[in-house]
């Protein structure tokens, strides 16, 4: 199958996925933090890390850790959300916005990694 056809068909399905978990996040939160995002953020970085050793075919990757996880995650929300918490005079927030993105997310794909090699 054609590359880009993969790549667009698994972005469609992380973009609805991302759409979906967001929904069920924000009704279950009353915080004005950004929390849907960041847990989006932070299961696609687990899931990434973990299916790079897993999914070895290139089509596979394509398919799911481009396209899906690539439309799942969500760092131009993430950027957005930051911008309007600092202009909204929130900037401890945004600062906690930044630093938990990055260290949680980062930490899950580490996380997911090494939880992939426990498997192969």
């Amino acid at each position: 199958m054609n590359p880009f056809i993969m790549v667009a068909l698994g972005g469609a399905l992380g973009a609805s996925f991302r759409y979906g978990c967001q929904l069920l996040i924000i009704q279950w939160s009353a915080s004005s933090f950004p929390i849907g995002t960041l847990t989006v953020n932070a299961l696609g970085s687990f899931l990434i890390g973990f299916g790079w050793l897993l999914l070895g075919n290139d089509q596979t990757r394509l398919l799911f850790l481009v396209g899906l996880l690539g439309g799942f995650t969500t760092f131009s929300s993430f950027s957005m959300e930051t911008i309007k918490l600092w202009e909204n005079g929130m900037s401890t927030m945004a600062a906690m916005n930044i630093l938990l993105n990055n260290v949680v997310a980062i930490g899950l794909c580490w996380l997911g990694y090494q939880a992939g090699k426990l498997i192969i």
